[in-house]
């Protein structure tokens, strides 16, 4: 997959009034065009791990490279999906697909041919004129993941995006996901607290512990691509990879 475009070196991290540090010591280098998953305990600093990448939080310790550069707010080879949609009410579900990529600059032609081609691969050609407040969770969460794939970075940050959604729809967009970074190989930094997910989805899950956040193991997924969400349910290799991410996740929440 070629040369690391994320580099983190021994970076810690505490927040004010905290005895016990959200981060310690936390190495990771991931390279192009690989989907990475982050596991763990609530409370373990999954999101704060992302949010220093994301240039949201000042480092106190330690490095962090993005794209061969220092992690500032606004990053453009970065795009950040949140656990909740963030989508605008104002503005319909077209011009929400495009609304990052218009921030960024790009061409009106491009990302509105662009924002049309990434609604319809999620299923929503038929609703690109509807307003957020006329769709179900499940439809704004597939608009968020168009705006997310309408921008052109190269490094996706995604936390928890399917975490609050219905079994069904979930799967759905699982498979979306893995359909959408098949064709353009993006990297992926993807934290759940879904097993399952983060097996289906990833090249590697990485497994944190409880407070202070360190990372206690690397499973890599060798299952071959491309895949299906469904299939992947029945397969033994797969129920293997489980139970070695599960044995791995309880012994670092007593860690």
């Amino acid at each position: 997959m070629g040369t690391p475009i994320i580099v983190v070196r021994d970076v810690s991290h505490a927040f004010p009034g905290h005895a016990v540090p959200a981060l310690t010591h936390i190495d990771l280098e991931v390279r192009h065009g690989e989907f990475v998953a982050i596991i763990g305990p609530s409370g373990c600093g999954k999101t704060t791990l992302l949010n220093l990448m994301a240039g949201l939080l000042p480092l106190q310790g330690g490095t962090v490279t993005i794209d061969g550069g220092s992690p500032v707010c606004g990053h453009r080879s970065i795009a950040y999906m949140l656990a909740r949609d963030a989508l605008l009410p104002w503005l319909t579900t077209r011009q929400n697909a495009e609304f990052g990529a218009k921030v960024v600059g790009q061409r009106a032609v491009e990302r509105r041919e662009r924002a049309g081609l990434l609604l319809e691969k999620v299923g929503l050609a038929s609703f690109e004129n509807a307003y957020p407040k006329a769709l179900s969770h499940g439809m704004r969460q597939r608009a968020a993941l168009a705006r997310t794939f309408c921008l052109r970075s190269p490094i996706l940050l995604m936390d928890e995006p399917f975490g609050a959604l219905d079994a069904q729809t979930k799967l759905q967009l699982e498979d979306t996901l893995l359909a959408l970074w098949q064709d353009e190989q993006r990297t992926v930094v993807f934290i759940t607290h879904d097993l399952s997910e983060a097996i289906a989805l990833a090249d590697r899950v990485i497994v944190m512990t409880s407070r202070p956040g360190r990372f206690s193991a690397v499973v890599e997924i060798p299952l071959a691509r491309p895949r299906s969400i469904r299939a992947l349910q029945k397969s033994h290799e797969f129920h293997d990879l489980y139970l070695t991410v599960w044995s791995a996740l309880e012994g670092g929440v007593t860690a």
